[in-house]
Parts: structure tokens; sequence; C-alpha cells
């Protein structure tokens, strides 16, 4: 099996995905251990020393006047996780903790964070093993780190907390004794290391664009098939247009499109009809799937430099030189979050509208996509549905990260609320699926009427793919099935959309 060395390696979303997938083994190299170590001595001088350091012995947030004996140092990082882990609401995923681990280690192996060695071998002990812990949902406010379920997240360390076993929170005592794991006691530093960063927001972050990435080539394909089906124009993904505006999401919608239209006999067809333009669901998809591909290249960016960062407080220099700062703080990704939301419920808006456009009765297309109107309602409702996904999806628009309320007495005065943007990121994502699927399952109803004219060879393939679980609506029979169907399609990734 293939390695992710930590301390060697730079991780992205592809390569935190194959960790989870079990594709890439994660590993601390040689020299990593030797800086985790060297950060690990410098900690120890800290305590040596009477040099006082914030989190090293001082209390925490407005606590940090109050100095502590070093024979209560270690006593105060067990405190630390006990204190902090209030998180309410239902358990993340398994995968959003399993990729906080990742993500943790990464910044705990670059030596600046004061940890000892043996701790970060745990963490991939759990992670080898599938001993991944119990997060809830709700408590951070994305400042200060992500205190609440980070302190959940390590709560099995040190022997508390539940653990997932074959779907279920386990108590992690009972767990770590099948497995004959020992609990660790923290000592200094490590509490604090442990909690102090963006992991959440970031794991959130990283889930999110595994999904957009698919999503914005679904959207185009969704949309080709619509445009194939109501027989629109090729003319507005002309490349010559896009060069004369160049925005890179723009040129590659554009050229996605073009490529899906490439070689269809349907297109063909109606090259010489009197319709002048196309309405802006149909025309202008290289601007709007292009905006959203921007603000998804945009967090792709921020959230690789976030993985590879150093994020806890604070951060351990050389010596006795400990600086606290704010790397904690989640406002670059809580912003890049809310306009990545944006650009994911855009997505699913516009192709409400070509749903809609479908069911007209125009060009050819019968009424509510059935030749059989009156006692049979067709495809009628399912554009409910994705007028009420689209709606849900503008309501959780709001920027979180436009808040911030005042925590800790004062100390922690104003805070990104980026955990808020990374699960509104997710929930628009989920929506988002189910709209797509739906316009497939309407786009794929509407080309029946097109034929004897046949498609280009993706459109065509995956026409197949979707007729092989969905068939074409005859009669009224219930749809939910077929949506399930259909949603069901989106989720496996069983749908087409490379050109290559």
């Amino acid at each position: 099996m293939s390695q992710f060395r930590y301390g060697l390696d730079t991780l992205d979303v592809s390569r935190v995905m194959q960790i989870t997938s079990k594709h890439l083994k994660a590993v601390v190299t040689a020299e990593a251990t030797m800086q985790i170590d060297a950060s690990r001595a410098h900690v120890n001088q800290i305590i040596k020393s009477s040099k006082t350091v914030y989190g090293i012995n001082t209390g925490f947030g407005p606590l940090c006047d109050t100095t502590i004996s070093p024979s209560a140092i270690d006593q105060l990082q067990q405190n630390l996780l006990l204190s902090h882990a209030v998180g309410v609401g239902q358990p993340i995923s398994k995968t959003l903790s399993e990729l906080m681990i990742i993500c943790k280690v990464q910044a705990l192996s670059q030596g600046h964070s004061g940890v000892r060695s043996e701790l970060i071998t745990r963490l991939l002990t759990f992670l080898e093993r599938d001993l991944i812990p119990v997060v809830p949902e709700q408590g951070s406010v994305g400042a200060s780190g992500d205190l609440a379920p980070l302190s959940h997240l390590f709560l099995p360390l040190i022997g508390e907390g539940e653990i997932w076993i074959d779907g279920h929170p386990a108590a992690a005592p009972d767990i770590l004794t099948a497995h004959g794991i020992s609990p660790l006691r923290l000592q200094a530093k490590e509490g604090l290391a442990l909690i102090n960063g963006t992991q959440f927001i970031l794991a959130h972050a990283i889930l999110g664009l595994d999904k957009m990435k698919y999503l914005l080539d679904l959207a185009d394909l969704a949309g080709a098939m619509s445009l194939e089906s109501y027989q629109g124009s090729a003319s507005p993904f002309d490349a010559r247009l896009h060069e004369l505006r160049p925005y890179r999401g723009s040129i590659e919608v554009a050229s996605r499109i073009r490529g899906m239209l490439a070689g269809s006999q349907n297109l063909r067809s109606h090259t010489d009809c009197q319709r002048v333009q196309d309405p802006y669901s149909i025309r202008c998809m290289p601007q709007v799937h292009g905006a959203s591909r921007n603000a998804y290249e945009h967090l792709a960016m921020l959230a690789e430099i976030e993985m590879n960062s150093v994020t806890d407080n604070p951060i351990v220099l050389s010596g006795e030189e400990a600086i606290s700062g704010g790397n904690f703080h989640g406002q670059p990704l809580a912003m890049a979050l809310d306009y990545a939301s944006i650009a994911a419920s855009e997505l699913g808006n516009i192709s409400d509208r070509r749903c809609y456009l479908l069911l007209e009765g125009q060009y050819g297309l019968p009424r509510l996509l059935t030749e059989k109107g009156g006692l049979n309602s067709g495809m009628m409702i399912p554009q409910y549905t994705t007028a009420a996904l689209a709606s849900e999806n503008k309501s959780l628009c709001y920027p979180a990260s436009a808040d911030s309320i005042p925590t800790s007495m004062g100390q922690e005065d104003h805070v990104s609320m980026g955990s808020i943007s990374g699960r509104k990121f997710n929930q628009i994502l989920n929506n988002l699926e189910k709209i797509l699927a739906i316009e497939l399952m309407y786009a794929a109803q509407a080309l029946e009427f097109r034929r004897p004219n046949t498609f280009s060879d993706i459109i065509e393939e995956n026409h197949r793919i979707i007729r092989s679980s969905v068939k074409k609506l005859e009669e009224d029979r219930l749809i939910k099935d077929d949506i399930q169907q259909m949603i069901s399609l989106v989720q496996d990734r069983a749908l087409i959309v490379d050109l290559n």
C-alpha cells in the first residue's frame, strides 16, 4: 500500500480522502519524529525555567493570569479535555471525525506544538484500527480552535468519551480494553495542542470539496442533457465568446458543455430553427456554473493551506520561546465556506429553473413530459421538490461568518462561527445532490421525445445508465421510488462526468 508520510508529504483533498478510504497508509517519518521530540524538549525547558507561558503553566482563557504549580501541570491538561467537551446535537459522521484526526496529526507533526511523539503514534493507531471517536455536531464558535468538538474527538486518548463500533457509539473504556490499549496521561501543553485548531471546520471543508467537485461536473452534464432535450442552441458555448471575458470557471464550463454536445445529431437537426435566444438557465450556464467553479477553487486553495498549517496556540518555536497568537481563528475558512455555500446553492437554483423549462410543453416537448396529461400528472410534482430544496438552500446561505458572539468573559471577543459555515455548506450540497438527480430524471424523460435523433456518446451513455435504474414514465406511478433511484446514482457517482 502507498504511504502518506507525515513530515514530508503535503495534504490535499485527494490524499486525505485516500487515507480515509485506506488507499493510503499514514506514517510519521523519522525526520518528523526528531522535530516533534525537539519541540517537546522546548516545552520541558519552559517548565523547568521560571518563565510563564500561556497554557503550559497558566490557566486558559480568562484564567490566563492564574499560574499553575509544576505538580499540577499534567492534571491541567486532563481537566482541559474534560471541561471543554460540551458539544451537543447529533454526532457528525464517522468520516468527518476521521478527517479531523488526519488533519490534526499533520499539524502536530510539524514540530511546533510541543507534544510527545507517543501521542501522535497513538492517534495513528486509532486510525489504523478504525477506532474513530464520536463527536457532537454543535458547540464550536470557530475561534480559539474548534474547542468542543476537538475535546470530544480526543477524549478516548484519556479513556473517556465514545468510539464508533458497527455504526453505533460505544463507551471508549470498553473498546480500548478490548484492543489492549491503556489511556494516555496527558502532559504539559498536550491537551491545549489537541483542542486548539480548526480541524472541525477543515474536515467539513474537505468533505464538501470532495463532493462539490463531482457535483460541479454533474451540473454541466445535467445542463447539457437539458439543453439537448429542450433543443437549445450551442452557440453560447463558443470558445471565442468566453475568451472576451476570460473567467477560468466560465471557460472550463463552456469547454465541457461543447464536449458533451459534440457529435449530436439532435443538435444538428435544429441548426436553422427560428429561435433567437434560449432562457438564461440554458444560455448562461458557463457564467453561472463557472462562477460556482471559481468559488470552489478559492475554497480548495485555502483548505489546502489550512491542511498543512500549524493552528494551535501557543506555538513553540525554539528554546524557551513560545508565541501566543491567533492561528486557531477560523475566519479564513469560514468566509470561504460561506462563499462556496452560495456557489453550491446557485447550482441548485439554476437547475430548478431548467426543470421548470422542460415542463412547459414548448418546442415539441409535451406538457409535464407526458403524452397522456389529464388522467396523468406526469412529471409535474418533482419540480415542487426542486423548488423546495432550492428555497431551503437559499435560507442556508446567510453567512455564519458575518456573526460573532463574544465568549470566555470577553477574552475571545471575536469568533468566526466557521463550524456553522462548514455544516451549512454540506447541508446545501446534500440538497444539491437531490436537485440535480431530479433534473437528470427530467432530462432523460425529455430526451425520449427527441427520438429517433441521437445524441453525443457521453449523453447516450448516461441516458443508458439512468434507464438501467429508472424507466421512461408512460403512466403515473410512484415517482418517489424513481427519485430515490436517481439520488442513489448521484451519491454513488455512477454517472459519467469526465470527458477524457
